[in-house]
């Protein structure tokens, strides 16, 4: 079925995306328990060595009338285990149009994704909810922690919504709290914290379930320089200890420049960069 075509496409799905971590979960956690039909991962993947995830012949078109807007037209990517790609373009180049479908949050139009072995259009909604909230995390450009509950509280919420106990649970938001440096601030709510302390949390938030893999859409857009590379680092020290695998959609050539591999989204394709810090910054 064919979606309505935005002015920009990336502004649709970028305000559906950051709604994911709690509001998609949290739809669909009724559903969980009468809904058993995958794995939140997969074990021949985990044994296999398969990439934690795939694209593969990716097209995605929005309609509305006689107008016809291709965004990404047969993409393929593939990302192993603990690998770091950024993702770099203009603005409206369909970046986060593909965050959003590599999320699971839209189908493409043609084409496949497939995330720890599970391929995403063969999973009911329930299914597809459990495999965001245990192998995928999120970062987003602005921290959108719920402003009424604490750093603590936001932290230890993904883990409460897939049937974690509360004792539990806020006992691993704290000692991920107490990784990022905020171990004196947890009790904090988010109007009580500065940018860099939101960020962090936000990090922490997207880590709890120990994803696989985390997508992060500009996550340090809003943060002052200084404040943008104690996150970097805490990313990079996160991916080196944990594993965990992160595609960073960026328009900061430095983060991307630390990268594994950066790919350049343009006419809706992507097309592998050097990563150098001689690289030109992509706006």
């Amino acid at each position: 079925m064919n979606n309505p075509a935005p002015d920009d496409p990336d502004s649709k799905t970028n305000l559906e995306f950051e709604r994911t971590q709690v509001i998609d979960t949290s739809v669909t956690q009724a559903n969980l328990q009468r809904d058993s039909s995958t794995e939140p991962m997969s074990r021949q993947a985990q044994a296999s060595g398969e990439p934690v995830l795939s694209a593969r012949g990716i097209t995605k078109r929005f309609q509305q009338g006689d107008l016809d807007v291709p965004v990404l037209e047969n993409l393929d990517m593939s990302v192993a285990a603990g690998e770091r790609v950024a993702i770099v373009g203009s603005s409206g180049s369909g970046k986060s149009t593909l965050l959003h479908l590599l999320g699971g949050l839209d189908s493409p139009s043609t084409g496949e994704i497939e995330v720890a072995g599970e391929r995403m259009e063969k999973l009911s909604p329930a299914a597809r909810g459990r495999l965001r909230n245990r192998v995928m995390g999120f970062v987003y450009q602005f921290h959108h922690l719920l402003p009424e509950f604490t750093a603590v509280e936001n932290v230890a919420m993904p883990l409460m919504i897939g049937g974690e106990g509360k004792s539990s649970a806020t006992k691993q938001a704290k000692e991920l709290l107490e990784r990022v440096g905020l171990a004196d601030r947890y009790r904090h709510k988010p109007g009580e914290l500065s940018g860099g302390e939101r960020q962090r949390a936000a990090i922490a938030r997207a880590l709890i379930n120990k994803p696989r893999i985390v997508l992060a859409d500009e996550p340090t857009g809003n943060l002052d320089e200084a404040t943008s590379s104690k996150v970097y680092e805490l990313m990079l020290e996160l991916n080196r200890e944990l594993q965990t695998s992160f595609i960073v959609v960026t328009h900061d050539i430095r983060l991307a420049a630390r990268m594994d591999r950066t790919l350049a989204m343009q006419r809706g394709a992507l097309t592998e960069m050097p990563t150098s810090l001689d690289t030109p910054e992509v706006r």
